[in-house]
């Protein structure tokens, strides 16, 4: 069986969808700035539109990110995740 794509009833392109989302994401910007950006780039969406993609298919990109994280991580051979302590000074005292 073949797995269906989630862009299926939408009218918009999968690439714009996908640019929306990832503009509000990566720069700290609000969606009315993500409207302007993609309005000066001849797209015209509302932020509303923005907004309803960004709960639609942020969890799907952030899972894809992640998944991708995780296997390049993986291709190093002794790959390794540290932890470090924390001192705190604190009325002269040092806590761990």
């Amino acid at each position: 069986m073949t797995k269906r794509s989630p862009f299926r009833y939408f009218k918009t392109s999968p690439d714009i969808i996908r640019l929306a989302v990832m503009t509000y994401v990566r720069f700290p910007l609000s969606l009315r700035n993500v409207e302007d950006l993609l309005n000066e780039r001849g797209i015209d969406v509302s932020h509303e539109t923005g907004r309803f993609w960004w709960n639609e298919f942020g969890p799907m990109f952030a899972s894809e990110i992640r998944g991708n994280r995780i296997c390049r991580m993986g291709s190093y051979a002794n790959w390794q995740w540290h932890l470090d302590d924390v001192y705190v000074k604190i009325n002269g005292k040092t806590h761990y």
